[in-house]
């Protein structure tokens, strides 16, 4: 049912769209909707994950269904937008976890596996850079698949202040 690519600068305006819906529809069990609003700022896609050739894509019924990367450099969470957060300093895989990064499902995909697929695929292949540790920062909706997935929190944190409004997010990890 669902194909996977890895993503080039061509998907962008599809992944902004596919990451907008889920951001709106999939947080609001789990967020106010000022938290939604001020998740914008710290969520979203580093490009610098397609230009490292990282970043999956699924598809399913002819659209984006999916999206989801790894990364073998040491910023954790965060997008283009949210300079902040990152470091694209490299890990070194023997002794660092790589990242899971940016993993949104379609809410019109939702609850069908596709989370999980991805998730998986993401792993091999850092497991296949040599990688023995993955972590990642965690959402409130990703949460309960990311723990049925092995992961074990870390330590829950609150992002940065957005006009006034932080947001919940979960450190996990996990052996790979």
């Amino acid at each position: 049912m669902f194909t996977f690519r890895w993503a080039n600068s061509t998907d962008l305006p599809a992944i902004a769209v596919l990451m907008d819906r889920a951001i709106a529809t999939l947080q609001q069990a789990f967020l106010s909707p000022a938290e939604i609003i001020a998740s914008r700022a710290v969520m979203g896609l580093d490009t610098q994950l397609i230009a490292d050739g990282t970043y999956l894509l699924a598809f399913a019924e002819g659209r984006l269904a999916g999206c989801g990367g790894w990364s073998a450099r040491a910023t954790l969470y965060g997008g283009d937008h949210s300079t902040g957060l990152r470091d694209a300093a490299l890990l070194d895989p023997a002794t660092q976890p790589a990242r899971i990064r940016a993993m949104y499902t379609d809410p019109d995909f939702a609850r069908r596996g596709l989370g999980r697929m991805i998730l998986t695929r993401c792993e091999d292949a850092a497991r296949d850079a040599g990688f023995r540790r993955a972590e990642m920062m965690a959402t409130l909706a990703g949460e309960p698949l990311y723990r049925a997935c092995g992961y074990a929190a870390i330590e829950a944190v609150r992002s940065a202040p957005v006009e006034g409004v932080t947001v919940p997010l979960i450190r996990m990890g996990k052996s790979l």
